[in-house]
Formats: structure tokens, C-alpha cells, sequence
């Protein structure tokens, strides 16, 4: 090979080596590029649903948030498409709660959500929930009724009227002796729960009832505590004062 065709050679040679120099750094550069989320969905331009609309929160999610503050509870059971939204807007929904002073909960197990209140002391602070607290029966009611649906297993339960009168056989206290305002007052419970939605009338029969997994999510371990306390003292033939205790409901 002659000097002048070294020369060809290592000048070839040269800028092919420099050329897959310049293709890796640019590979290597792609490769450091942000990677595009493949499920991010495109953006959507808001239309206002009605003047004066400055929401910042899709229509799911005002609509989700506006049953979180009207309803005792949503259960997907019932309302799939609202529960549904609950979920995909969570993050963005505690935070507009968390500014009124308000809680979401979500129990995964039972498929329900409800806000609760949030406690602490303030002098400024306003309380928007203002639901009436369950009465003694209503109470007790409603602990045997959580406790039957921790026992069912997620089971659905059906129960009679005459079983939940059946509950209360032992209590004896001075108070309710007679027994027509006694069966008044555990009739009473019923009513009371199945307004709000804890028991449902069976189709078939209207003196039995299903009992909600709702039950299991309001019914915390201090409720059942305080309820269990309550129920102890009207077997013993305490009078009954009502409880100091709430159910998210």
C-alpha cells in the first residue's frame, strides 16, 4: 500500500469513527429524553355548566363532591358511577373537604365512602355537619347489627323484626317495663336505622330487612366500645341515657 493510500485509509477510517461517535452521544442523548406516559389523557377543555362556573375540578369530581356533602354515605353497591368518581378524584376531593374542616373515608373492604368531621379545637372553625345522634335503642340496634355483619364474613345478611325485638329480651331496666312502650321504643330503632339506610326492606317480605355493609364501615372500635358499655348497663336494669357517640351516618 502506498503512503498516499494509508493516508486514504486512516482519513476513512478516522470519520467513520467519528460519525458512530456522533450516532451513539445522539442515541444516548434520546434515550435521556422524558419518557410520554402512554395512559395520560389528553387535555380536555372544560365547558362551564352554568355562568359564572370557575370550578377547577372536572364535572365527575363537582358532582362526586356534591353527594359526599348532601348523602350520609355512597356505597358502590348503589351508586357505582358516583363511587367510581370518588375514587379517581380522591386526592383532589380531600382537599376540597380538608378546607371546610370535613374528612373523606374510604373503606376499601365495604366499598363505601362518607365525610366525617374533622375534630380540634377552634374559635373560628365552623362545624357543617350537624347530624342528630342515635338515640340509646338506636344505638344498641345498631352495635348487634354490626356485629352480626363482622360475623357473616361480607355475607349478606337478612334479619326479622321480630329477631331484633328478639336482641333486646334481656334488658331489663325501670324504665321500659312496660312492655308495649318497650316494643314501641325497638320499633322506633328500626325506623330509625332503616332512614338511614343501615337496615333495607326486603322486597318480599316487609317485616325482614338486609343489613348494609355500611354498618361495618361507620361503626368504629371506640363506638362499639362505648355502645357495648351502654348495652351492659340496660341488662343490668340501668336506666339508659342516651350516648355520647355518633355514627358517621
Amino acid at each position: 500500500m502506498t503512503p498516499e493510500q494509508r493516508t486514504t485509509t486512516e482519513q476513512r477510517t478516522t470519520t467513520e469513527h467519528d460519525a458512530a461517535t456522533e450516532r451513539d452521544a445522539n442515541f444516548a442523548a434520546f434515550s435521556q429524553l422524558p419518557q410520554v406516559d402512554q395512559t395520560a389523557r389528553p387535555p380536555h377543555q372544560r365547558k362551564p355548566r352554568f355562568d359564572g362556573d370557575v370550578s377547577e375540578l372536572p364535572d365527575r369530581a363537582c358532582w362526586a363532591l356534591q353527594h359526599l356533602l348532601t348523602r350520609r354515605y355512597i356505597s358502590a353497591e348503589s351508586d357505582s358511577d358516583i363511587y367510581a368518581w370518588v375514587l379517581e378524584y380522591r386526592n383532589q376531593l380531600s382537599t376540597r373537604l380538608s378546607e371546610l374542616d370535613l374528612l373523606l373515608r374510604v373503606t376499601d373492604g365495604t366499598d363505601v365512602a362518607y365525610v366525617e368531621q374533622a375534630r380540634y379545637e377552634s374559635a373560628r372553625g365552623m362545624k357543617l355537619l350537624r347530624r342528630e345522634p342515635l338515640g340509646t335503642y338506636d344505638s344498641i340496634l345498631a352495635l348487634h347489627l354490626a356485629q352480626m355483619m363482622r360475623a357473616a364474613g361480607g355475607q349478606s345478611v337478612l334479619i326479622s323484626r321480630e329477631e331484633m325485638h328478639g336482641l333486646f329480651s334481656g334488658v331489663l331496666n325501670d324504665t321500659d317495663r312496660d312492655a308495649v312502650t318497650f316494643a314501641g321504643r325497638v320499633d322506633g330503632a328500626i325506623a330509625r336505622l332503616t332512614g338511614l339506610e343501615i337496615l333495607r326492606k326486603s322486597r318480599d317480605d316487609e317485616d325482614s330487612y338486609t343489613i348494609s355493609p355500611v354498618i361495618t364501615a361507620v361503626m368504629t372500635a371506640s363506638v362499639i366500645t362505648e355502645l357495648q358499655q351502654q348495652f351492659e348497663l340496660l341488662l343490668t336494669g340501668a336506666a339508659p341515657a342516651d350516648p355520647e357517640v355518633e355514627l358517621n351516618v
